[in-house]
């Protein structure tokens, strides 16, 4: 499939976007073992559901199969989180859910989306534009702070 459904989510669908942080979390094997330390430190927080800002992929069938979720933050639009069920990896969702929040941020007029991403992260962010300004301390060890410029 190469055009996945975008909408917003319901809170309704919590269970599903939990379970999928949950186990794109543990597909990074440099973050699995302080996930699993602490991993109730590490829930998703329901306040952008509740907030409307979680976007979701849906396969055909209508199950979430990734999620993005934004703030709009410095006349910027914050990428908080961006995360795709591991067994649906590797088919573009997450580069779809990059461009529903570009397109999100021409229609709110911001120019930039910005980002804190793991190093392994990388390659796909550089892929859809995104360009490293710095290394920052994260939770789980160095992290890159990154932005995408929107074109108009």
């Amino acid at each position: 499939m190469s055009s996945w459904p975008i909408r917003n989510a319901v809170p309704a669908e919590r269970p599903r976007l939990r379970d999928v942080h949950w186990q794109a979390s543990l597909n990074n094997e440099g973050d699995r073992a302080a996930l699993l330390a602490g991993g109730e430190e590490y829930a998703l927080p329901d306040r952008p559901l509740d907030e409307g800002r979680v976007r979701v992929a849906t396969d055909a069938g209508g199950t979430i199969v990734g999620f993005a979720t934004t703030l709009a933050a410095d006349g910027a639009l914050e990428l908080e989180d961006l995360f795709v069920d591991p067994e649906w990896m590797r088919r573009g969702i997450a580069t779809a859910l990059i461009r529903d929040a570009m397109e999100f941020a021409r229609r709110a007029g911001v120019r930039r989306i910005d980002v804190t991403g793991n190093p392994h992260a990388l390659a796909f962010y550089e892929s859809v534009g995104f360009v490293a300004d710095r290394e920052v301390a994260t939770t789980f060890g160095v992290g890159l702070r990154m932005h995408l410029d929107v074109d108009g």
